[in-house]
């Protein structure tokens, strides 16, 4: 009887084994059938809470609850079984205290089968961190460009261009470090920012606008997909689901109307009896 090959998760240690080697490659996913689509090829997929605005039509993820994180997150573990799954702690679910990120976390871990959780910096983050790995549960930070500080810091505008804002987004990704997260999402700063934070910290960076300065890239999958008419600079499109996605509703409207579809082909017939 031949052995089963049983596909095995990518870990919290194998992850941060990538360090310096071989790139990290990440996606968002925010539903079961895309995150069977996207597994194979990646380490990790992140159910980001640009939920809000790919799935939702928020014009910023502020409006994000923990509960939609949550349902999202049981669908992209569901639909996948080779990369870690992580789940973004949502605006104002953990930024009071250590206590109230605990909370948020471990509920989302324990709800979503998830291996990890994420969090942006800000003020105090860091000891909420180290609080979180100190109990168990991995989590990875976020510095440079913050989209939960959209309203703060004016837009989603590329950080660290000044020297004030440099050394801030480096002292960010150091204090996240050092509390312990598995990784850092490194977003919308330069390369040479970038380059710095990925030789400053000891876990992988993993860059969204950020050059391939560091350990590993992630998109959001819609962007890179060619799902919307418009996509941020940093974003590379590998496909034009757009116009695909329109030409087949156009196609199925256009048989609809005419009376082509459904055929013979898609009909039932009565079984015949002998």
């Amino acid at each position: 009887m031949s052995k089963q090959t049983v596909s095995r998760r990518v870990t919290v240690p194998s992850l941060r084994a990538r360090k310096g080697s071989e790139k990290i490659v990440c996606l968002t996913a925010y539903t079961a059938p895309m995150a069977q689509l996207l597994d194979p090829h990646c380490d990790l997929l992140l159910v980001g809470d640009s939920l809000g605005m790919v799935v939702h039509g928020f014009s910023t993820t502020v409006g994000v609850t923990l509960d939609m994180m949550i349902l999202h997150g049981r669908a992209v573990v569901r639909g996948s079984s080779h990369a870690l799954v992580a789940v973004d702690l949502p605006f104002g679910s953990y930024e009071r205290s250590p206590e109230q990120a605990f909370a948020a976390a471990s509920r989302t871990l324990c709800e979503t089968g998830a291996q990890a959780v994420k969090v942006e910096a800000a003020d105090g983050v860091a000891d909420s961190i180290a609080f979180l790995t100190g109990r168990g549960i991995p989590v990875i930070g976020h510095v440079g460009l913050r989209p939960q500080a959209v309203h703060l810091e004016g837009g989603f505008k590329a950080r660290g261009r000044s020297a004030e804002e440099r050394e801030r987004v480096l002292a960010e990704a150091r204090a996240t470090d050092a509390a312990g997260a598995i990784a850092i999402v490194v977003e919308g700063v330069t390369p040479e920012l970038a380059a710095e934070i990925t030789v400053a910290v000891s876990c992988p960076t993993i860059g969204i606008g950020a050059s391939n300065a560091c350990d590993g890239q992630i998109l959001v999958s819609e962007d890179m997909l060619g799902v919307f008419d418009t996509t941020p600079k940093f974003v590379r499109r590998y496909a034009d689901l757009r116009t695909t996605i329109s030409d087949a509703a156009a196609g199925y409207a256009a048989e609809v109307r005419s009376g082509v579809f459904p055929s013979e082909a898609e009909e039932y017939r009565l079984k015949s009896h002998s």
